[in-house]
């Protein structure tokens, strides 16, 4: 099976400006992604899809690939599965033929390289998506709740049942940024990712840490630091 792994990396990030070449460790976020994906022995290409130069600069000095994306699918709201089609596109147009789509977010330094061979395992005949998720910490059947029109709460997700007691409750899980994997053929014809039959490999909170902000960004290097030392 050959692999084709894709790091999604636009410039623009109000939560922690900067964020996809910040230093952690002294290592850009990007290069972490970019050093995982060559450590994988059925990862023949790998590509950095961007709108900006600084992005570029850096993914070209770890010897990746770029994509460079258009504007228009670089803007806040903008889709990241119209980058995805974008992407495979552009590979497409250079003759790259490959059986596997690998998206490797910058935001999960933390990741190693089982995580996402577990993925790319995991993604059979049966299957058309593979996610990471990890269990949650707050239940939607419990303790998270939304506040209606009228101003007053209700549990984000009920199903009929009181629940009092946290062993009760289903299990849920937060969806990660650890991998995502699936067939290009799966992204050009289809509008989302739960559009198909997805299964999904569960990873411990400690290496699924999602950088967002500036305080994930501390808990990330504080992990980072302990896990080295």
């Amino acid at each position: 099976m050959n692999t084709i792994a894709f790091i999604f990396a636009r410039g623009g990030s109000k939560g922690l400006p900067g964020k996809n070449i910040s230093l952690l460790n002294g290592k850009p976020l990007l290069g972490y992604a970019i050093d995982l994906a060559k450590e994988i022995d059925e990862i023949s290409n790998v590509f950095v899809s961007t709108d900006d130069k600084n992005i570029a600069e850096v993914a070209r000095q770890y010897d990746a690939q770029i994509i460079n994306r258009p504007v228009s699918l670089a803007q806040d709201d903008s889709p990241e599965w119209l980058s995805w089609k974008h992407a495979i596109e552009f590979v497409e147009d250079k003759n790259l033929q490959f059986d596997k789509f690998l998206a490797l977010p910058t935001t999960a330094p933390l990741r190693n390289k089982m995580d996402v061979q577990s993925c790319l395992d995991l993604l059979d005949s049966h299957t058309d998506v593979v996610v990471t998720i990890t269990e949650s910490h707050r239940s939607p059947f419990f303790n998270m709740v939304t506040i209606k029109k009228d101003g007053y709460l209700e549990l984000l997700s009920a199903d009929g049942k009181i629940y009092t007691r946290r062993q009760d409750v289903p299990q849920s899980y937060d969806l990660t940024t650890v991998a995502y994997v699936t067939r290009p053929e799966y992204i050009l014809s289809s509008d989302s990712l739960f559009e198909g039959r997805v299964k999904a490999v569960n990873i411990p909170r400690e290496r699924a840490v999602d950088i967002d902000n500036k305080m994930d960004f501390m808990i990330a290097e504080t992990l980072l630091k302990r896990e080295n030392s």
